[in-house]
């Protein structure tokens, strides 16, 4: 069998246990498909996402579940206004042997996981927040002059209230660029809700089982990355990141008019891996344009932001970033 054949049979054999593990996601986390696909796409990419959504949605139960599903350890830390970075990151303690001697000693912190739930990371303050920083983005901490590498894989999955902003500090753009995707989730539907409350308000609940390993996970993020991508995909991904910069020349009188500052590259390398992801959780072997469109909002949203005139207009990043692409769309289906 030649390799391209085997890429195939992998890409296929992935694609049925990412069904599997869907099916047991939901076993605990009912309905809310386009939530589960986005936090699922974060993980088979190797990223973080930020889950932003009222409480009681069930952010902390998705979260959890994927924990079991996905077979990685996760820790939870509530952030509030008064923790500390060694809260999080761990300290070093000194310890006095049975002989007397003395020796420090490193505890670790809850972030020595493989999955860790920062549950409302607005509320601790900026120096809190910037102790995930190093760890986000270079899986490894620095304490006491030593630097420590944390698992793998190693994902951040944090949550912030969209309504509660009293206390709170918002997260810098550097932190903000380090996550993924972002991901809005929403009050679910009527029936939704109805399956919701018929399954958790009776004497027991159905559970989820492990799907995946540890190892098996790590190898699903390599195969991702060995999917192949198109030239129209990686054309439409370009031309929608750079659309959205109001210092290109090419930008739209629109774009000019509404956006503060645009995405960088790390947005584009975003869409790229997410393309992907979208396209296997869909079953199949290789991206679409399509899938650009569908993932542009949970990944740039984050990463770009309207001027002052434009929010005083109440102009929405939604809509702009979804015009924006179905207009590149359409010029490039005109073009052909």
């Amino acid at each position: 069998m030649s390799s391209a054949e085997d890429l195939v049979t992998d890409i296929e054999s992935l694609g049925t246990r990412l069904r599997d593990a869907k099916e047991s996601i939901n076993r605990r986390f009912i309905g809310q498909e386009r939530v589960v696909d986005l936090t699922l796409s974060a993980l088979l990419c190797g990223g973080h996402a930020l889950l932003i959504g009222l409480p009681g949605l069930g952010k902390t139960r998705l979260v959890e579940t994927l924990s079991t599903v996905m077979g990685l350890h996760g820790n939870r830390v509530q952030f509030t206004p008064d923790l500390m970075p060694a809260d999080i990151l761990g300290s070093e303690v000194l310890e006095t042997g049975g002989d007397g001697s003395r020796a420090f000693k490193f505890i670790e912190g809850p972030i020595f996981c493989q999955l860790l739930m920062a549950d409302e990371i607005n509320r601790a303050s900026p120096r809190t927040q910037s102790a995930l920083l190093q760890a986000m983005q270079e899986k490894m901490v620095s304490v006491a002059g030593e630097d420590r590498p944390l698992a793998a894989p190693f994902h951040v999955l944090a949550t912030q209230n969209p309504i509660e902003q009293e206390g709170t500090y918002p997260l810098p753009e550097a932190q903000l660029d380090r996550f993924l995707v972002q991901i809005d989730v929403p009050y679910p539907d009527r029936e939704t809700e109805r399956d919701i409350l018929i399954a958790t308000t009776g004497v027991a609940e159905d559970e989820a089982h492990a799907v995946f390993s540890t190892d098996e996970l790590l190898a699903a993020q390599t195969l991702l990355r060995r999917m192949p991508v198109g030239e129209s995909v990686v054309e439409m991904i370009l031309d929608l990141v750079r659309a959205f910069r109001p210092d290109e020349p090419d930008a739209s009188e629109r774009v000019k008019e509404t956006v503060a500052w645009g995405p960088g590259p790390r947005a584009a390398q975003a869409l790229m891996l997410t393309v992907r992801a979208k396209a296997l959780l869909d079953g199949r072997l290789a991206p679409s344009p399509d899938d650009v469109i569908d993932m542009a909002e949970p990944v740039l949203s984050h990463r770009m932001a309207l001027n002052f005139a434009a929010r005083a207009r109440g102009d929405s990043l939604s809509n702009l970033i979804l015009e924006t692409a179905q207009t590149i769309t359409g010029s490039k289906a005109n073009a052909a």
